[in-house]
């Protein structure tokens, strides 16, 4: 008997399997809830190429209590994402999407006001991006004006190519890391271990952290929002870790490069 996941992830189920384990087919490896097979939102058969990524899945679905709350089984999204890709896109799209970050990355936007706040500004953010520089030998420069600042075209072929060398399960993870951290740079830390998780999430939230010292941690939802903030980079960071081709088995390309 097959899983179909069809209602949409907001949405909260009963829980209705006791146990979820993972089992090896033709080099992938597939989730069962109980003895039935996990199918994706479109019907697809539920497989990742990873043992450790199905492990953490079925982690992800053993952790559920009375209701399986979808919302927070951040891997287990991501799969799916690769495995239906919903907006139909090539790889060359994905690229595209994560580069447009490149002009907006938070840690190229600076401030003159407060002094306090550019003095941590550049204690912080100035040191990942010389790392950026010396690393990929690129060249990249912050800004204090509202305009996007200038982004050489070789410093875009190099990041480009950086992408280009993911495959098609880790390029998806890295480019929902970007998304949650608006920074490329900062995902790049990340997977290049310059940068803990944690210390991506303060950096991406450094105004953020700022006020907080300066004006108390008044709204309780500011603990709630950095741990999930955490849980989601967390899960981006892990998914390129065991998509990555030194991981995964070798696998027929899922996205095309014909746009």
């Amino acid at each position: 008997m097959l899983i179909f996941e069809s209602t949409p992830s907001s949405i909260e189920l009963k829980k209705f399997y006791e146990n979820a384990t993972i089992v090896q087919n033709q080099g992938w490896f597939e989730v069962n809830l109980d003895q039935r097979k996990l199918r994706t939102p479109t019907g697809n058969l539920f497989q990742v190429p990873s043992e450790p990524l199905a492990l953490a899945i079925a982690t992800e679905w053993n952790s559920q209590k009375d209701t399986i709350k979808r919302q927070a089984m951040h891997l287990s999204t991501l799969s799916n994402t690769v495995l239906d890709n919903p907006m139909q896109r090539s790889r060359k799209d994905i690229i595209k999407g994560i580069l447009h970050f490149l002009e907006t990355d938070t840690i190229l936007y600076r401030t003159t006001e407060p002094p306090e706040f550019a003095d941590l500004q550049k204690r912080e953010w100035e040191p990942v991006l010389e790392w950026l520089r010396s690393s990929y030998q690129v060249e990249l420069e912050s800004t204090t004006s509202l305009m996007p600042p200038e982004i050489p075209a070789n410093t875009t072929h190099v990041i480009s190519r950086k992408l280009t060398s993911l495959n098609d399960w880790a390029l998806v993870g890295f480019q929902y890391g970007v998304e949650n951290l608006k920074s490329i740079i900062l995902m790049l830390g990340i997977t290049d271990k310059l940068l803990t998780v944690e210390k991506a999430v303060q950096l991406s939230r450094l105004e953020t952290v700022f006020q907080t010292k300066t004006w108390g941690n008044v709204d309780w939802h500011h603990d709630a929002d950095i741990y999930q903030l955490q849980s989601r980079v967390a899960a981006a960071a892990l998914f390129v870790h065991w998509c990555s081709n030194d991981m995964a088995t070798t696998h027929k390309t899922t996205y095309s490069d014909q746009t």
